[in-house]
C-alpha cells in the first residue's frame, strides 16, 4: 500500500501556506490514490455483499407483486376475481412513487450528514413496511387493499434510499480498475431478488396446494395465506443485512471531501485497505481544510456549466427511457403472458384446480423470465463493464432494444396466431430482460454513481434515479389505462411500439453521458484538482 504523507507543519508566511496548500493536496491524492490503486481484498467482498442483499430485497419486494396481485384478485377482487384496473394500478404503482420520493431524500441526506449515518436506515424502513404488508387487514374504514397500498409506499421510500446509498458507498471504495464490475455486481443482485420472488411463489403454491384442491372457489383463505407469506419474507434478507449496514464504516471521499478532515480520512484508509495495521482510533487529532462546499450557490454554479448539466441530463433521461420499458414489462409480465396465452391453464375457471394452475403458471413464467433473461444480462454486463465500457454497452442496449421492440410489437399479431409464434413471443421478451441488463438497466445505475463529485454525488444520483422512477410511474399509470382499449390485453402490440420509441431517444441521451471507465471519481468529476484543498481558515 502506497504510503501517504504526514503533513508538516507552518507559521505564517505566504511560502510556508503554500507549501501547506501543496502538502495537504499531496496527502489527498496520495489518500486517494490508495483507494484507487487497492487490490481487491476481503473488504471489497463485503462491501459488495452488504450492498447486494440491500438490492436483492429490494427487487423480491417491487417484484412480488407480480405475483401477489393475482392473488389478491382472488381474495379480495370483487369482479371476476380479480383486482380492477384501478386496484391494480395501485398496488404496483405505490412503491415506485415512494422510490422516486425515497431516491432524492435519502440521496440529499448521504450528501449532508454521511453515507454511514444514512446506511441501515432506509433498510429498516424497508423491513418495517414489509412484514406490515403481510399484517394488512380489512376495517370499516378502510379497505385491506388501501393498507397495501399505503405500505408500498412506504416501503418503496426505503427502496429508493437503499439505491443511491449502496450505489455510492460502492463507488467511493472500489478500486478504479475494478470499479464497474463492483457495482454491477451490487446491483446484479436485482435479478435474484426477482428469480427469489418466482421461486418463494412456487414453493408456497405447492406447499398449499392440498388446501387449494379441497377449498371452494375461489379459494380465498389459502390464497390469502400465500400472498402474505410472498410478501412477508421479503424482509428476511433484510433482517439478516442490518447489523453489517450499521456498522459499514465511513467512505473516506465523504470525510475528505465533505467533512474535510484529512486526518481523519488517512486514518480511515489505512485501517480499511490495511486491516492488520489497526491503527486508527475515535481520537484521532482533526485536521479540517478548506475545500469546496455544497451550497445551494454552488450547486447552481456546478451545474450551471454545460459540461455538467449535460451529464446530469443525459443519466436522467436515459434512467427515465429505460424505466419506461423495464417496469412496463417487469409489473406486468404476467398480463403479458396471460395476453398471449402462454402457460394459461384450461378447463372450468370457477373451479379450484384452475386456481391452483394459475397461480402456478404466473410463477413459472416470471422464474423463467429471470433466469432466461434477467440474470445472464447482469453477470454479461459484470464482464464487460471494465474493458468495453459503460457507453458503448448502453449505446448498445438501447439499440437492440428499439429492434426488439418494433419486432414484438409490428409482428404481435403474427406472432399470437399459432403456438409457435407465442414461443418465438417469449424468446423476444427474454432477450429484451436479457439487453435491458446487458444494457441501460445496469449501465444507468453505474455511471451516476461514478458522474458527479463527492459533494453531489449521491445528490446527482439521487436525481437521476428519481427521474427513472418518474418514468415507472408514467409506464405504469399509461399501461394499465391503455392496456385494454379496444378489448381485454388487445393494447399490449401497441405498447411494445410505444416502448420501442422511447428506447430510440434513450440512444441519444446516451450521447450525453462520459465514458468513465478506468478514470478516478475525481477525474470523471470535471473539477481541477490542483489545489483542491487549501489550509482551513483560523
Amino acid at each position: 500500500m502506497a504510503a501517504i504523507p504526514e503533513q508538516q507543519s507552518s507559521h505564517g508566511s505566504y511560502h510556508e501556506k503554500e507549501q501547506v496548500t501543496v502538502t495537504l493536496d499531496e496527502r489527498r491524492r496520495a489518500a486517494l490514490e490508495v483507494i484507487d490503486n487497492a487490490p481487491f481484498s476481503w473488504f471489497h467482498v463485503k462491501v459488495c455483499l452488504v450492498a447486494s442483499v440491500g438490492f436483492f430485497t429490494d427487487a423480491y419486494d417491487i417484484f412480488a407483486i407480480n405475483i401477489a396481485a393475482t392473488m389478491l384478485g382472488y381474495v379480495y377482487g370483487h369482479t371476476g376475481n380479480q383486482l380492477n384496473t384501478n386496484q391494480s394500478l395501485g398496488i404496483k404503482v405505490a412503491t415506485p412513487v415512494g422510490n422516486l420520493v425515497g431516491q432524492l431524500v435519502f440521496g440529499w441526506l448521504a450528501d449532508i450528514v454521511g453515507r454511514k449515518r444514512m446506511y441501515g436506515v432506509e433498510l429498516m424502513v424497508m423491513i418495517i413496511a414489509t412484514f406490515a404488508q403481510a399484517l394488512a387487514g380489512q376495517a370499516p374504514a378502510v379497505s385491506v387493499l388501501g393498507v397495501i397500498i399505503v405500505w408500498r409506499f412506504v416501503m418503496g421510500v426505503g427502496v429508493g434510499g437503499d439505491y443511491p446509498l449502496s450505489a455510492i458507498i460502492s463507488s467511493e471504495f472500489a478500486a478504479t480498475r475494478s470499479r464497474g464490475r463492483l457495482m454491477t455486481a451490487v446491483f446484479a443482485a436485482q435479478g435474484w431478488g426477482q428469480f427469489a420472488s418466482a421461486l418463494i411463489g412456487i414453493i408456497v403454491v405447492q406447499a398449499y396446494k392440498s388446501e387449494i384442491l379441497s377449498s371452494t372457489f375461489p379459494c380465498v383463505v389459502p390464497v390469502d395465506y400465500i400472498w402474505r407469506l410472498v410478501i412477508g419474507l421479503g424482509c428476511v434478507p433484510g433482517v439478516l443485512a442490518l447489523y453489517f449496514r450499521l456498522t459499514i464504516p465511513e467512505t473516506p471521499r465523504f470525510t475528505l471531501d465533505i467533512e474535510r478532515n484529512v486526518a481523519q480520512a488517512t486514518a480511515d484508509i489505512t485501517d480499511v485497505m490495511n486491516p492488520k495495521s489497526h491503527t486508527t482510533d475515535e481520537d484521532v487529532p482533526a485536521q479540517y481544510v478548506a475545500a469546496p462546499k455544497a451550497t445551494r450557490a454552488d450547486f447552481v454554479a456546478y451545474f450551471s456549466q454545460w459540461k455538467n448539466l449535460k451529464v446530469l441530463i443525459g443519466t436522467s433521461y436515459s434512467w427515465f427511457a429505460l424505466d419506461i420499458a423495464f417496469y412496463g414489462l417487469g409489473l406486468n409480465s404476467s398480463i403479458i403472458l396471460t395476453a398471449i396465452n402462454f402457460g394459461s391453464p384450461t378447463g372450468d375457471k370457477t373451479s379450484s384446480l384452475y386456481v391452483y394452475q394459475n397461480l402456478y403458471n404466473i410463477c413459472v413464467g416470471n422464474l423463467i423470465l429471470s433466469v432466461a433473461g434477467l440474470i445472464p444480462g447482469y453477470w454479461v454486463s459484470f464482464l464487460f463493464i471494465d474493458s468495453w465500457g459503460r457507453k458503448p454497452i448502453q449505446l448498445m442496449g438501447f439499440t437492440v432494444l428499439t429492434i426488439l421492440f418494433i419486432i414484438m410489437g409490428f409482428a404481435y399479431d403474427a406472432l399470437n396466431a399459432s403456438t409457435s409464434g407465442k414461443n418465438a413471443f417469449v424468446f423476444l421478451y427474454c432477450l429484451t430482460n436479457f439487453f435491458q441488463n446487458f444494457g441501460p438497466n445496469t449501465t444507468t445505475f453505474v455511471i451516476p454513481g461514478e458522474a458527479f463529485p463527492t459533494r453531489y454525488r449521491s445528490t446527482g444520483f439521487g436525481i437521476s434515479a428519481a427521474t427513472g422512477k418518474l418514468g415507472a410511474i408514467i409506464s405504469q399509470v399509461g399501461f394499465a389505462q391503455l392496456v385494454n382499449i379496444g378489448g381485454t390485453n388487445k393494447f399490449v402490440k401497441h405498447i411494445m411500439e410505444i416502448f420501442a420509441l422511447f428506447m430510440l431517444t434513450g440512444v441519444f441521451s446516451t450521447l450525453l453521458i462520459p465514458e468513465t471507465k478506468q478514470r478516478t471519481l475525481e477525474d470523471i468529476s470535471n473539477e481541477e484538482q490542483e489545489g483542491y484543498v487549501a489550509e482551513a481558515p483560523k
